[in-house]
């Protein structure tokens, strides 16, 4: 989702286009809020 949500961002901001660069940004922040926090007690950390 970070992957996702950066190439996004990147062709938002290269192709001009505020749909792609706010829905990118969305995408790197949920992606990396749920990166860090763990869900259900559990730690799942991807390094």
């Amino acid at each position: 989702m970070v992957v996702l949500g950066l190439i996004l961002l990147i062709v938002g901001l290269v192709a001009n286009i505020p749909v792609l660069t706010t829905i990118g940004a969305i995408l790197l922040v949920v992606g990396l809020i749920l990166n860090f926090v763990p869900i259900g007690g559990n730690s799942r950390r991807v390094w």
